[in-house]
């Protein structure tokens, strides 16, 4: 009886033991005394947030940290000891004997530690449903004001989440708050840094390191100016200034959902990313990514210039400080006044007179220039303010922040198509003068000649009617040409042009009148210019078929004559691929010389890449597909095609966008045909666009179809990045390539796919596309994959794909040796082998 009795206490005991550490597991508090290991999570009372130890992708490490608890993707945004990891699972995590959180390894030792300001024995920690952690002090003196000890939301890592408060110095001194992580595997603090500058009126500001990187503009207590409408209303709604209890200010951010995720973080690239869980997808939806490159870049075109749709132009009244420089690209030196205020020179004019003489120009829809002063005045007193002080530059009168005015230089303006707030720029009153001046000298200029302009007009009109008359009589065809049925000078029968493969070969390509193509093109009308290129304007035209075409009309003073014409003509007539532009006829008439290709609705490839406005409609697949189309296009041109042709010009202007967004390669008054048995040729001028070029090619004038390849490299890194080649172009960077090593060096080759696209983007198929670009991008051209093996790269995962060798267009020191490639190698070998994780070595 007494051992049935035993055996009965100590189960009970046991499953009282076992019931008390699953109420301690699921509870969302612990208290003094109580040692959690690794795998003791906690979860918050609504099940939102867990905190235990994880380790980040691609590592073993273990980190104390809190993350959603009802999110399938696990998403980290607090970490405690992100500079001090544990190496295996025996850690722990604490409140010691004065009332700390600590974490300390299976030796004991510490690593980490919240360093409350009040010391207690009796304290809990407890984890809210909004994500703070909040030490509580238990003891029975404890007053309101030193109850909570500390909590996570004052001491947050890289995640800004609703509820958060970031408190504004009344003193103007910035509050770096937020710190990115190092890379996706290392919570340790990165080198960007988010947090608020409150000079003028408050702005969230990026840092890299001590540079600026990006600013949302002033608050005005209901949205930032800084940022575009089209954005404002999704990105930074629900930001509002709080008034705390001891006086101060802070930042909050409220969700009109409660039951909404959304969360702000500092990328390990610098960007400011703000993110919805979707709860019927089950995946992050990323709501808008700050910055977004050129002009969202701080300072982009430098100081007393404004950036405007990714271009630079210095302000009314002001030029470039090294012309030079400027005209080459280089607006790091800005710009600088054309005629100094009278007040700030050495002359004997008295100052306050001349200051008072001073003018304005308003800049309209522009982010307002950094480093604001504020005073509380109405406009009309705001513009006094201004011109009563000798250093003050502009001013602006902003509702909800009231008069603004700058002493210092004209930095970070960015013009908006809608929005923005209105610069009142002080000129010296000459400025004023000149400009009145070149106003009378335009209008005398254009009304002394213009009846000599009107005689000369009549004069065309009936010189061109003539010329008309006399087309139609004797219409310029090339001897050789052969005429088909229903192929008139003017095509007034029904045409047929659509059907792939109609144009057949170059004796055969249908030749059309001047005369039919201005008709077509409503006499090169400036409404139906698509764009200039290389040889001359191209314009849509519409056939009397109703067939929409594109004619490009080479200029008479384009570098492109009669040799390059006719290998256009000779290449693309024989030439049959969907991944090829199709040339529908031409015109050769006198001195015009004409090609009437297929009409892309979408236009080139650059117009959607490198706008932000559009950027977002390529989304991952429709970019894989442009990407495949693009390399199956160079392997026709390579090797299926009648004549081996290299295009030597591939870049973004030059891929074409049907109405599906089929790409289409384009542009082959460069292109050079190759004989069966020829692999390589040098010419002794050299053709193409620099940032494109082989560097064998830019240096030698030795090209190859190896040529093409490295173009598409760095086609392929722009395509994945969603900026152009020279917009990486830095102090650390020479180019794309520079940067694309360097991630992937760094073993983060991910942080180049572009922000916009990141949701839907199947990061296997990016790592991919990624380490074959910098496959292409190799110095040597023997390194280098040709076309049929990218190909095959490109449309299998099952193929091992070798390391790429450094460029010498990085920084780096690094090199790789082994020697993964060789040039007679048509077909990578097939092992069958997926490749899962790509990482630069």
């Amino acid at each position: 009886m007494v051992t049935c009795m035993s055996v009965f206490f100590w189960f009970v005991f046991l499953l009282s033991l076992s019931c008390y550490s699953s109420f301690c597991l699921a509870a969302d508090r612990f208290t003094s005394g109580e040692i959690l290991r690794d795998g003791d999570n906690i979860t918050s009372k609504g099940g939102n947030f867990v905190m235990g130890f994880f380790s980040p992708m691609g590592t073993s490490k273990r980190y104390l940290g809190i993350w959603y608890g009802d999110v399938a993707v696990k998403t980290v945004v607090w970490v405690a000891n992100r500079e001090k990891p544990v190496h295996d699972k025996n850690g722990t995590y604490s409140i010691d004997k004065i009332g700390n959180l600590v974490v300390k390894n299976g030796h004991g030792n510490l690593l980490w530690s919240s360093n409350v300001s009040v010391e207690t024995r009796n304290s809990t920690a407890c984890l809210n449903d909004d994500g703070n952690l909040v030490m509580l002090n238990n003891d029975r003196d404890a007053t309101r004001l030193n109850r909570v000890l500390w909590e996570s939301f004052l001491n947050p890592t890289d995640t800004f989440l609703p509820g958060m408060r970031v408190f504004i110095e009344t003193q103007g001194e910035e509050r770096r708050v937020f710190s990115s992580w190092r890379n996706e595997s290392d919570p340790s603090p990165g080198r960007y840094r988010m947090g608020v500058d409150p000079r003028g009126a408050p702005q969230i500001v990026i840092w890299n390191g001590q540079d600026r990187r990006w600013r949302s503009g002033y608050f005005d207590g209901v949205e930032f100016t800084g940022v575009p409408n089209v954005t404002r209303s999704t990105f930074f709604s629900g930001f509002k200034i709080n008034n705390e209890d001891d006086g101060r200010l802070s930042f909050i951010y409220a969700v009109s959902n409660i039951s909404s995720f959304v969360r702000f973080q500092i990328t390990v690239t610098g960007n400011e990313l703000q993110q919805r869980w979707n709860k019927d997808k089950r995946q992050w939806n990323t709501l808008q990514s700050r910055p977004v490159g050129g002009c969202d870049l701080y300072n982009f075109c430098g100081n007393f210039a404004k950036c405007d749709k990714e271009e630079c132009f210095c302000l009314e009244g002001f030029e470039p400080r090294v012309p030079q420089q400027w005209h080459a690209g280089n607006r790091k030196g800005g710009c600088v006044r054309k005629t100094e205020l009278q007040c700030r020179s050495n002359s004997n004019v008295a100052r306050n007179d001349s200051a008072k003489s001073d003018g304005f120009w308003a800049l309209q829809n522009v982010k307002l220039p950094d480093y604001a002063d504020i005073a509380n005045v109405n406009i009309e007193e705001c513009k006094t303010k201004c011109l009563n002080a000798c250093s003050c530059n502009a001013y602006a009168f902003v509702r909800g922040i009231n008069c603004m005015t700058w002493r210092d230089e004209l930095v970070d303006i960015e013009h908006f198509e809608e929005g923005g707030n209105t610069l009142y720029v002080r000129l010296d009153p000459s400025e004023f003068g000149k400009k009145t001046r070149t106003i009378k000298i335009v209008v005398i200029s254009a009304l002394v000649p213009l009846a000599i302009a009107v005689m000369v007009a009549v004069w065309l009109v009936c010189r061109y009617r003539a010329r008309k008359r006399e087309s139609k009589r004797t219409n310029e065809i090339p001897k050789n040409h052969v005429v088909k049925s229903g192929e008139f000078s003017e095509l007034s029968e029904p045409c047929d042009l659509n059907a792939e493969g109609h144009q057949g070969n170059g004796s055969e390509l249908p030749f059309f009148s001047f005369s039919m193509v201005a008709t077509a093109t409503d006499d090169f009308s400036l409404a139906n210019k698509l764009g200039q290129g290389g040889f001359g304007p191209v314009y849509k035209g519409r056939l009397p078929c109703g067939q929409e075409v594109a004619v490009k009309r080479l200029s008479q003073k384009s570098g492109q004559g009669d040799e390059q014409f006719k290998n256009e003509i000779t290449l693309i007539a024989k030439l049959q691929h969907r991944n090829l532009v199709r040339l529908v006829g031409c015109c050769v008439e006198g001195e015009e010389k004409m090609l009437i290709y297929e009409y892309m609705p979408n236009k080139s490839l650059d117009t959607f890449l490198f706008v932000t406005a559009r950027k977002t409609q390529l989304n991952w697949r429709k970019r894989f597909n442009i990407i495949e189309g693009i390399a199956r296009g160079l392997l026709y041109l390579h090797r299926d095609s009648r004549l081996r042709i290299i295009h030597r010009d591939l870049k973004a202007s030059n891929i074409l966008l049907d109405e599906e967004m089929n790409p289409k390669i384009s542009d082959f008054g460069m292109a050079r045909i190759f004989g069966g048995n020829q692999n390589e040729a040098n010419t002794n001028r050299v053709v193409g666009t620099y940032g494109y070029m082989a560097p064998e090619y830019a240096m030698e004038g030795l090209f190859s179809g190896k040529s093409d390849v490295y173009s598409f490299g760095i086609l392929l890194l722009e395509i994945i990045c969603g900026r152009r080649n020279t917009g990486f172009r830095t102090e650390e960077h020479s180019g794309i390539i520079g940067y694309a090593w360097e991630k992937w060096h760094e073993g983060s080759p991910l942080d180049l796919v572009d922000r916009s696209i990141w949701d839907g983007c199947q990061q296997d198929e990016a790592l991919r596309c990624i380490h074959l670009a910098l496959l292409c991008v190799q110095d040597f051209a023997v390194h280098r994959p040709n076309m049929s093996s990218v190909v095959l790269m490109l449309e299998t995962d099952k193929v091992r794909l070798p390391l790429p060798r450094q460029p010498t267009y990085t920084s780096m020191s690094r090199s790789v040796d082994e020697d993964v490639w060789h040039g007679n190698q048509d077909l990578p070998s097939s092992n069958n082998v997926t490749v899962s994780v790509l990482i630069g070595r």
